[in-house]
């Protein structure tokens, strides 16, 4: 089998279409770009599962499943819990809103499936409000509680401001992780400003230039080369 193929097959258990067709129409393709992911995911200052479930955050905060999806599989094989995924997912509404976290809601799904974990589902219409108390359901200790009810008070005052503050408070999820998350949400979808702002944002709480760095790696694989463009702006020269 083409090395491009194992390496898919390794990460999926299956060869996704998407893959099989590149390598039929160019397998040179394939293998160049298996090497970029390779490279792109490989373990550094930020480790794999981190990477796979910022993936997860980024793409669901721009209303694409299909590769939150995928990524959700390489989040929980790397050894993230339910709760942080929760926090990623969560972190979405502050760029795609309640859409972002309906959306999210596949990926929750699929990791309930993935860890053989039984509990009820809720409707993928349902609202952000009820999504947030859904989540408030698998907070395991009292300051998990604590932060999601901080989090329901403020979807019932309809505090966004406060909302959106708090959802990047350290919970389960460092609050440095989160701030990674928003930069690369903003590099995805390509707004230079706010990718500028939240990188700086990003320093200020303690994230280090390499870790920006890596996010642009991964930025790149989801969102292509003009991510790169975008999040490249936004770091310090060495």
């Amino acid at each position: 089998m083409n090395t491009g193929l194992e390496y898919f097959k390794k990460v999926y258990d299956v060869v996704p279409e998407w893959v099989q067709k590149m390598h039929d129409y160019n397998p040179a393709m394939l293998d160049h770009y298996t090497a970029l992911r390779g490279a792109a995911m490989a373990p550094g200052v930020l480790s794999v599962k981190d990477k796979d479930i910022l993936l997860v955050g980024m793409n669901a905060a721009r209303h694409y499943a299909r590769s939150m999806v995928y990524h959700t599989k390489g989040a929980m094989d790397g050894g993230a819990t339910l709760e942080e995924l929760i926090e990623y997912l969560l972190i979405a509404f502050n760029y795609g809103g309640e859409r972002a976290l309906q959306i999210g809601l596949q990926s929750f799904d699929y990791a309930l499936e993935l860890t053989n974990t039984t509990a009820d589902k809720i409707s993928h219409d349902a609202s952000a409000i009820e999504i947030v108390r859904y989540y408030s359901t698998f907070a395991s200790t009292n300051q998990s509680k604590a932060y999601f009810e901080r989090l329901v008070s403020f979807f019932v005052e309809k505090d966004e401001n406060a909302l959106k503050v708090s959802l990047l408070d350290s919970n389960v999820v460092s609050t440095q992780m989160k701030h990674i998350l928003m930069t690369g949400i903003y590099t995805t979808v390509l707004k230079n400003e706010e990718t500028d702002y939240w990188a700086k944002q990003s320093r200020e709480v303690g994230v280090e230039e390499a870790e920006l760095a890596e996010l642009g790696y991964i930025c790149l694989l989801t969102a292509g080369i003009p991510s790169w463009f975008e999040i490249s702006d936004a770091l310090i020269q060495k």
